[in-house]
């Protein structure tokens, strides 16, 4: 080796050592990690500790807002389609009256048709009775009373 190669080496050297940190630098750099480190460390338990809650509450004023306008939709719903029941209850009832009215009207119509026809079966059998026993009227022919008259 050479005088010329050894002195470059040293050089380098120290250059090397220049550049190199002190170690209590280092040692300060490292404490103040350490520090840096459990501060990050208390602070996430206490997010752990608290998110959950934070959370919670959160979704329950979200479900809240949320819900109240569904649950009023769902009471007018409720109202209406009870409404709806009482009138097509009603309506049914109506119905049941028209069709029972329509059944005595029915009714009345077959008593007076049939009391009518039984009428005429009553006259109709008097005047058979009459002819048969010849208490019927006296028919006189039209050219027979001309003739008497004229």
């Amino acid at each position: 080796m050479t005088d010329d190669a050894i002195d470059r080496a040293r050089k380098r050297l120290e250059e090397a050592a220049e550049g190199r940190p002190d170690a209590a630098a280092v040692d300060a750099v490292l404490e103040r990690a350490r520090v840096q480190v459990e501060e990050l460390a208390q602070a996430a338990a206490q997010i752990e500790a608290t998110l959950p809650a934070k959370i919670d509450d959160a979704l329950q004023d979200g479900l809240r807002e949320q819900v109240r306008p569904v649950g009023r939709n769902l009471a007018e719903i409720r109202g209406l389609s009870n409404q709806v029941i009482r009138r097509l209850e009603r309506i049914e009832g109506d119905l049941l009256a028209e069709r029972h009215a329509r059944v005595d009207d029915l009714a009345l119509l077959v008593d007076l048709i049939t009391s009518g026809w039984k009428a005429v079966d009553d006259r109709l059998g008097a005047l058979e009775k009459s002819l048969q026993t010849g208490e019927g009227a006296i028919v006189y022919r039209i050219e027979e009373r001309r003739a008497a008259e004229g």
